[in-house]
């Protein structure tokens, strides 16, 4: 497995807003993706858009069934989420729904898992919610079902959150499906990564890269785990076109609808509302990434395209421009 340039689908709400074009939208997205040189395709697993990117009534697939749509859609990419929220389903039905991605689409499926943080959901669609503690204690009893049950073993299992009892999971195409962690969360996201999987996704602001990379090689020292077996990858938010001014103006419009006006917000306003950003056109964007997470030690780059992933050509022009600099 390696994710070094990944694309994540962040929202469906297209213009026109009807349901029935946002399925081949989210298709043509995925395709200029694999056809760029994108090494993975990834969707949200929530239910209500997220805040921030849109209202929670704004359109949200659910994300399993996409990314078995995706997987007859196309043929070389990985799918997974970014990242499963582990509250929203008992740890066996997850090992076999993964299983069967990995079976639908021929061997690209990598299970993405978090602990779930998004209240709104869970209050209002029945799912426990719980503390932060609580949640990350289910997050550890999902890992001693689901990664035995990936690797054809029949794992028995009493805590309490979860049990199982014997737990099969057939037909399985491989034994070494991938474990991909998503957060920030240096203590308690970062030990589990550093414990369990193959792939590290953090979601920080890029001025934080560092401090979260520090953390990170801590937490693989106390595992007594190579840090550099540990794959990273860095979430952003990337606003490009060939008129780079014009991207510009969309971050702007993105960031008013969020309630920071650029022009007269000050300098720490800014520097926050902006550090997850890469705006402008290609070249732009390719040497933000650079400088800004690449350089700094990250060994790939995963991006969505809030403003103008529908539009014809956006995705590819993206890929093309980043995949240079993440080149194993």
């Amino acid at each position: 497995m390696s994710i070094r340039l990944g694309y994540q689908i962040p929202n469906f709400t297209y213009p026109g807003r009807n349901p029935a074009e946002i399925m081949p939208t989210v298709v043509r997205q995925a395709r200029e993706a694999e056809a760029a040189g994108a090494d993975a395709v990834f969707v949200m697993d929530h239910f209500y858009q997220l805040p921030g990117i849109g209202r929670p009534d704004e359109p949200m697939l659910e994300a399993y069934t996409l990314l078995g749509a995706l997987a007859t859609a196309t043929e070389r990419v990985q799918l997974s989420t970014l990242v499963t929220g582990n509250t929203y389903r008992n740890p066996t039905l997850l090992a076999k729904v993964v299983t069967t991605l990995d079976v639908v689409s021929g061997g690209r499926a990598v299970l993405g898992l978090g602990a779930g943080w998004f209240e709104l959901e869970h209050q209002q669609l029945g799912f426990e919610f719980g503390t932060f503690t609580d949640r990350f204690h289910r997050l550890e009893e999902s890992l001693a079902i689901v990664l035995p049950m990936l690797r054809g073993e029949r794992p028995t299992f009493s805590g309490e959150w979860y049990r199982a009892e014997q737990a099969m999971n057939e037909p399985r195409l491989r034994d070494d499906l991938p474990l991909l962690i998503g957060g920030a969360g240096e203590k308690k996201t970062f030990h589990y990564a550093a414990r369990h999987a193959d792939h590290l996704n953090i979601i920080c602001n890029a001025s934080d890269v560092p401090r979260k990379l520090d953390a990170l090689a801590q937490r693989c020292e106390e595992e007594g785990r190579d840090r550099s077996t540990l794959e990273t990858s860095f979430l952003g938010f990337v606003i490009v076109d060939e008129d780079g001014d014009a991207a510009r103006r969309m971050g702007k419009e993105l960031l008013a609808s969020r309630g920071v006006d650029l022009d007269t917000a000050d300098e720490e306003t800014r520097r926050a509302a902006t550090d997850r950003l890469f705006i402008g056109a290609p070249e732009d964007v390719a040497e933000q990434v650079k400088t800004r997470v690449l350089d700094a030690g990250i060994d790939g780059f995963v991006f969505n395209m809030v403003t103008n992933g529908h539009v014809p050509g956006a995705v590819a022009m993206a890929c093309e421009a980043l995949r240079p600099l993440v080149k194993a």
